[in-house]
């Protein structure tokens, strides 16, 4: 499987390296970029006077439009000598409760969805549910760039973080044509569990299945000594120099799914390397 259909969702002008580096991957997969110009509404209707709602209603979607159009523009200029690859730009409007729908529906029928990292100083505001919903709703593996952008190349290393979970087994099958392409993969197993499936031989079957599909790869079985995984994880990366780390996305809530969790979150604010992930 290849990846033909790749998403992004752009909601500030801030967001354009994010754009670049999605131009850059969907070219190089010959694939067809679909970009999503999201404007935002943020208003709640309690938080107005009786007999005001609708003028605030209507003012904060016409300035949510107006975002979302600019943002279209702009995309259209900056694409502008794009040269053969296939593209295409279209802008939505949104209450912040209806981003999930919104965005899920589009991720729901793309191959893969390339978005800059949710926290930091430069992330929108609503990057975290943008995220959230392509994983969660859309089922859409997600590719999550840190601020340093897209590398010049396919990654020669790749770490995939293994804990046995349906999660990770997820994100291992989407990566799989960039597992491929590596020259070298690991998979980093930390403090596997006595009682797990794999039970002496934690990574072992994965490894087999990834051999036999042509990936170069090789099992390291480590204790964790930092304080949490996904320190270890971005460690380990660090160590063997990986350009992409391929782990599987949680979700926690009572209410919706659509909430990341601790290791999820804490890996996306630490990353210096791009992550793929799936759910």
């Amino acid at each position: 499987m290849a990846y033909k259909t790749i998403l992004t969702v752009l909601s500030d002008k801030r967001q354009m390296p994010q754009l670049d580096a999605a131009a850059e991957l969907a070219a190089r997969e010959d694939a067809h970029l679909d970009i999503l110009c999201l404007g935002i509404d943020h208003s709640q209707a309690g938080y107005y006077f009786p007999g005001g709602t609708p003028y605030a209603f209507q003012e904060s979607i016409d300035a949510a439009m107006q975002q979302a159009e600019s943002m279209e523009e702009a995309v259209r200029q900056h694409l502008a000598g794009a040269g053969d690859m296939r593209w295409s730009v279209e802008s939505a409007v949104a209450q912040s409760g209806g981003i999930p729908n919104l965005v899920g529906m589009r991720a729901r029928f793309s191959d893969l969805t390339v978005l800059g990292r949710p926290y930091g100083e430069t992330a929108p505001g609503d990057a975290e549910a943008v995220t959230e919903a392509a994983l969660f709703e859309g089922r859409c593996p997600v590719l999550v760039l840190p601020e340093s952008g897209l590398p010049a190349d396919p990654p020669d290393r790749i770490l995939v973080a293994w804990n046995q979970s349906v999660e990770a087994l997820a994100a291992i099958r989407r990566a799989m044509p960039l597992l491929k392409a590596a020259k070298m993969v690991e998979v980093t197993v930390i403090d596997p569990r006595r009682g797990g499936v794999e039970r002496s031989d934690p990574g072992g079957a994965l490894t087999q299945m990834l051999t036999r599909h042509g990936v170069r790869a090789e099992i390291a079985v480590l204790a964790r000594t930092a304080p949490t995984v996904s320190d270890e994880i971005a460690r380990r990366a660090t160590e063997i120099d990986a350009g992409m780390i391929v782990m599987g996305a949680y979700g926690h809530s009572r209410f919706r799914e659509a909430i990341l969790g601790g290791a999820t979150r804490n890996m996306l604010e630490k990353t210096k390397v791009p992550v793929f992930m799936a759910h």
